[in-house]
């Protein structure tokens, strides 16, 4: 569905007329995103607020919202400041247009841009506002797919291939910085397969991993979701990050169309995207973050010469089905060494399928021990 080829000729013609050219063909297909959140009036916040984390579901193994590491910002989140208790315009984001089917027009934005939203709103790049109506969404890859009307909407965003950018090629950033819509940054591609660990279930723990595009370009808030373009005037990258730090600049950070085709594609069709379920709560037998108490150690009963793996704090669903239990020590699935928690996820949503078996062998009591799961889809966010 996402597309395209990546014509590698940046050093024909004029590279200013270029910038101006791919600008242009790209510029009405990149809108600004507006999300809307309803604010409980000041006697309600009490009831509203009661109990809301009894039985969320979050599991740290494969659950919960896309964190970045200290220093590093998202391009969006703009406060307009005062709460006046109704319909609140929250914040701000991009998007980017990049199919018309049906009388619908698709956007594609970041999930981080659109979390937590109760409506939605588009506004095209001559200020045409129009509702936004959430397709689907997916926390892992931070993508979210949009529809809308598409009156009035004229040629969509063409898609390039990520994989063949270069180091030093130039790139156009497209967004919404700070609310104030429709800017255009260049820069250069400083790095093309940058990898940014993240905290899936915001415990600070690095429990995931992004592949990026490193660029100069400036990103700032309200760039999120916005495009990432090459001089051919194909979007190559969704802008999503930046490092925001005291004497840093020229860090920013999109993610490769490439790496979110099947993404995209499935949230469209589904809304969702069906990853497989294994339904542990765990901690990392050797995370220098969180590291566990001698008297933790020692309950584990483990041989000396066991020093990696990833605790069960609580099993549940499959997990708890096929008898996983508290201070199992999960050490190998399907035979392949697992020393963190990133590495049992990235086994389960690369190496699995919904439905499938997954062989895990652990120690519990110190006896090496092995058992099989039969995964399930993972419950809905």
């Amino acid at each position: 569905m996402i597309n395209g080829s990546h014509q590698l000729s940046t050093s024909d013609g004029d590279p200013y007329e270029r910038i101006i050219s791919a600008a242009q063909k790209v510029r009405p297909a990149v809108v600004s995103v507006l999300t809307h959140k309803e604010t409980p009036l000041p006697e309600e916040e009490g009831i509203e607020g009661e109990g809301l984390e009894e039985e969320s579901g979050t599991l740290p193994e494969e659950e919960g919202d896309f964190e970045l590491p200290e220093g590093f910002d998202f391009g969006d989140d703009f406060d307009f400041g005062e709460d006046f208790g109704g319909s609140q315009e929250d914040a701000l984001g991009s998007g980017v247009i990049f199919k018309k089917l049906e009388g619908k027009a698709f956007v594609i934005t970041n999930n981080h841009v659109v979390e937590g939203a109760d409506s939605l709103e588009v506004v095209l790049v001559g200020g045409e506002k129009k509702k936004a109506t959430l397709v689907g969404t997916d926390n892992v890859s931070d993508i979210a797919v949009l529809s809308i009307d598409s009156k009035g909407i004229g040629e969509v965003a063409e898609f390039g291939d990520s994989s063949k950018l270069r180091l030093g090629e130039t790139v156009i950033a497209i967004g919404n910085p700070l609310g104030l819509g429709d800017t255009l940054t260049s820069g250069i591609v400083s790095y093309t397969n940058r990898i940014i660990p993240v905290s899936l279930n915001q415990d600070g723990i690095y429990d995931w991993e992004q592949e990026v595009i490193q660029t100069d370009a400036a990103i700032n808030e309200g760039n999120s979701g916005g495009a990432l373009v090459d001089l051919n005037g194909k979007v190559i990258g969704i802008n999503t990050m930046k490092i925001a730090d005291t004497g840093v600049e020229g860090l920013g950070f999109a993610i490769p169309v490439n790496e979110i085709t099947e993404v995209v594609t499935e949230l469209m069709l589904k809304g969702h995207i069906a990853r497989p379920y294994l339904g542990v709560y765990t901690v990392d037998l050797s995370n220098p973050y969180a590291p566990l108490s001698k008297k933790e150690k020692e309950d584990l009963k483990l041989p000396k010469t066991v020093t990696e793996g990833v605790v069960v704090l609580d099993a549940l669903g499959p997990a708890l089905d096929a008898g996983l239990q508290l201070n199992d020590v999960i050490v190998k699935l399907d035979g392949k060494p697992i020393t963190t928690t990133l590495e049992l996820r990235k086994h389960l949503y690369y190496n699995t399928k919904v439905g499938g078996d997954l062989n895990v062998t652990f120690y519990r009591d110190g006896k090496l021990q092995s058992l099989k799961v039969k995964l399930e889809e993972k419950p809905g966010e």
